[in-house]
């Protein structure tokens, strides 16, 4: 299952709030690497183009071991349908304090699926741990334990840190910008292993963190059982509903160059 050129920028949001916009990101290791640097997240760890999930040679150009996944696509009815139909047998995240798993935020911002997956990929699993002190994401970090996910939204909403970073890598790309107000059809998910072991997809658009699964001791988020309960499921079933493949890019945070 080779990846698919997306585009380059990312979707606006179906159903986050208006009165605050970002211009989106570019779909691009380069900025997104910068952007994460920028926030406090060691240089030990960069972003990197994953070219397929099936092929060993392709698979073999990514830096091992990858501890997240951004999955990048176009927002389709199918992905719609089958969003809102899982959506809908489930309560929505109240999740706070130091006994979760993962810590999610609920996306509020437009155009800003693309920072939401960043700040999903390092404020879990072992990234967490090469994040620095004192720096924007070990801050957002520390204020976000304690808040339920309405609070933790307004936490980034009010994070002049966040935004100022932000605005800088959406103007790094390589192709024009554009404006906040676009409506942009690309959307970032994430996929990261947790500190227990387990594969969690996080999309700050869905009612909260999604467990699709125990991964095994040695899995890196690229593993064979990763990539079967992640991506490659998310991809089949939107392929099913969709009637045909779907386009689609990925980006694994993995050791820096």
């Amino acid at each position: 299952m080779a990846s698919t050129n997306t585009g380059n920028v990312s979707h606006s949001g179906g159903e986050v709030s208006k009165a605050i916009r970002f211009v989106p990101l570019e779909n691009n290791p380069e900025v997104m690497s910068s952007l994460v640097h920028k926030l406090g997240l060691s240089s030990e760890l960069s972003w990197h183009d994953v070219y397929s999930l099936d092929d060993p040679s392709l698979l073999a150009f990514v830096p091992r071991p990858a501890h997240a996944l951004l999955l990048v696509f176009p927002v389709s009815s199918a992905y719609e349908t089958a969003r809102k139909e899982e959506d809908s047998s489930l309560p929505d995240y109240t999740g706070t304090g130091y006994e979760e798993e993962v810590l999610w935020f609920k996306q509020t911002i437009g155009n800003a699926c693309g920072l939401m997956g960043l700040i999903h990929a390092t404020c879990n699993g072992m990234t967490r741990d090469l994040i620095a002190p004192s720096t924007p994401l070990s801050q957002l970090i520390t204020e976000a334990i304690p808040l339920d996910p309405p609070s933790r939204a307004k936490l980034i909403e009010s994070s002049n840190d966040l935004a100022t970073a932000h605005a800088s890598a959406a103007a790094e790309g390589d192709t024009a910008a554009p404006a906040a107000e676009d409506s942009i059809d690309l959307h970032y998910v994430a996929f990261v292993k947790s500190a227990k072991g387990n594969l969690w997809e996080l999309d700050g658009q869905r009612k909260g963190p999604l467990n699709r699964g125990k991964l095994g001791e040695n899995d890196d988020i690229l593993s064979e059982n990763a990539v079967e309960l992640g991506p490659k499921r998310f991809l089949k079933r939107e392929e099913e509903i969709g009637g045909g493949e779907m386009r689609f890019s990925m980006l694994a945070l993995g050791p820096g160059f």
